[in-house]
């Protein structure tokens, strides 16, 4: 027994009595350089509560999430279903990660996932997104003999260092080196994929079925055209789902937007974890994992030691649950294009907003440079600061005057992406574009703020 006071473990004291140092302890101990920024650009907010697609602050006020946690809270926070999930395996004290049985949960979910890509066979379970695409990477590897993996520039999979080896972005890329020795080509260029697999010595070709950073969406016929063409040359497809899959795109499987591709392996994450427990999933073909499970010699050749857990594979089973008995995907689908309509009849609107892109609720804003002179001249003066400065002076307004959080989708990119929570609906959409509208009103309008504003961020940017 403990003694009251004195020993022991007290959640919601230590919260009580330390977590107003959170920033403090940030800069002590983590990443420096995280609240430095927030406090910069004004976002070294205190959310004390969270449900659904909303944060609370101390004072009460609510505050709309329309970035998930990078697509992770496809379902929004704290989920019902999921939490009596959670509650329940561990209520039912499992005989967990023994590694010599085999629990049913891993099965269930595997069965589950594999029923939304009825042409894949087997799954293995990791705990993140670039797990799951390590995973890939070797199988991929492995199978087919061959060193080489083919990515499209721009593009990112993940930060160890296989996945960051096939991250099409140099920010990320800078300083880790070496890297495997991969090639990147330029997304819908099917005649640099075709030269490329020419040599011989391809293994596969990875690609997220709607690129994050931009959110591009490749060509018509380019994922069908492109499989043709890996398959005649004896490699394999790759559709990294980390952000896209879970119905982020309207389809259970971003994939699934054009008919007849049918990925010989398939990265899934983030949402499938309910916003709990982390878990990553790498789809495949049985031929696949029977060449890397070739022998009992080879049963841990490739294995996780959280792989699998229950924890993570009960969240993974009432996350799938719920996007059936709520009709998550159809939800994805009708509010995307809710949304993405209403941002892109503002187009003619706003001299500075020149496209509004996307699948689902997946929604890309670009900013581009006005005609008028005034304008012109403001934006010249931003771009010749750093580039990506006018979306980040869109996304700061939008949280501190309209309660709102967004990002910006990459480094120097004049890029706003959405990835709210699946559940969103009408009165979210209204709430987004009604800030929107107000805020882009006062940048075409001069308004002091805004502007005066993005000298503090030019400043930054050059260091003064």
């Amino acid at each position: 027994m403990t003694s009251e006071g004195t020993k022991g473990f007290d959640l919601a004291r230590l919260l009580a009595e330390r977590g107003g140092e959170r920033y403090d302890l940030h800069a002590r101990h983590l990443n420096h350089q995280l609240p430095r920024m927030l406090r910069t650009i004004g976002f070294d907010k205190v959310y004390e509560r969270a449900e659904g697609a909303y944060f609370w602050d101390a004072d009460g006020q609510d505050h709309l999430d329309m970035l998930a946690g990078f697509g992770v809270m496809g379902l929004g926070r704290h989920h019902p279903v999921v939490r009596k999930a959670l509650h329940d395996v561990l209520d039912a004290s499992l005989a967990d990660l023994t590694r010599f049985d085999c629990p049913p949960l891993p099965g269930l979910l595997a069965e589950r996932l594999l029923s939304y890509a009825p042409h894949l066979d087997r799954v293995f379970f990791g705990n993140s997104g670039t797990e799951a695409v390590e995973t890939a990477l070797k199988f991929a590897r492995y199978a087919t003999g061959r060193p080489r993996i083919l990515y499209c520039r721009h593009a990112f999979h993940g930060l160890t260092i296989g996945s960051l080896s096939v991250n099409g972005e140099d920010g990320f890329r800078d300083g880790f080196a070496p890297l495997l020795p991969d090639t990147a080509v330029p997304l819908g260029d099917l005649a640099a994929l075709e030269r490329e697999l020419a040599r011989g010595d391809v293994a596969a070709f990875v690609i997220e079925p709607v690129q994050g950073k931009g959110v591009h969406v490749p060509p018509p016929g380019y994922l069908r055209a492109a499989q043709e063409l890996l398959h005649r040359h004896k490699a394999l497809l790759i559709a990294d789902e980390v952000q896209t899959g879970i119905g982020r795109t309207g389809e259970f499987f971003a994939y699934q937007h054009e008919s007849g591709v049918e990925p010989d392996l398939v990265c899934v994450a983030k949402a499938l974890s309910g916003g709990y427990v982390p878990v990553g999933a790498t789809l495949g073909k049985d031929w696949i994992f029977k060449k890397v499970y070739s022998s009992m010699d080879r049963v841990l050749v490739h294995s996780a030691s959280f792989g699998s857990n229950a924890q993570a594979m009960a969240a993974g089973l009432a996350v799938l649950a719920v996007m059936e008995d709520e009709q998550i995907v159809a939800n994805a689908r009708t509010t995307g294009e809710l949304l993405r309509s209403r941002l892109a009849a503002l187009t003619d609107r706003y001299e500075m907003l020149h496209d509004v892109r996307g699948r689902g609720l997946m929604i890309g804003i670009e900013f581009g440079r006005p005609k008028s002179l005034g304008l012109r001249s403001r934006w010249t003066m931003l771009q010749a600061a750093r580039k990506g400065l006018f979306a980040q002076m869109v996304v700061i307004p939008l949280l501190r005057k309209h309660r709102i959080l967004t990002q910006v989708s990459g480094d120097h990119l004049e890029v706003i992406k959405l990835i709210p929570p699946l559940i969103i609906g009408e009165r979210e959409v209204d709430r987004f574009v009604d800030a929107f509208t107000a805020v882009m009103d006062e940048a075409h309008e001069g308004g002091g703020l805004m502007w005066d504003f993005g000298k503090t961020l030019m400043k930054q940017a050059m260091g003064k």
